[in-house]
């Protein structure tokens, strides 16, 4: 694995070193983990905005509910619980 440098404050250091005693953890693996975090709630935050966009649009809401009910019908295969 390749590395590169990265400059950050002094304080922001001091962070980073002190989450990284606290885990238990390097502080590259603490930065891998927020990294890995900040990326989720980015995912989240634009799928929750794209439905509200969506929720917004009554009549392109209405489709959305429709396709819903159709899917619904999918769980109805035949195969009988095991």
């Amino acid at each position: 694995m390749s590395t590169s440098t990265v400059r950050i404050s002094k304080e922001v250091q001091n962070r980073l070193r002190d989450l990284s005693q606290q885990e238990g953890n390097s502080m590259q693996a603490v930065l891998e983990k927020a990294l890995k975090l900040y990326e989720e709630r980015a995912f989240w935050e634009k799928t929750n905005r794209a439905y509200a966009a969506l929720k917004a649009n009554p009549r392109a809401w209405e489709q959305e509910l429709e396709e819903r009910q159709e899917w619904e019908a999918t769980l109805k295969d035949g195969l009988e619980d095991e």
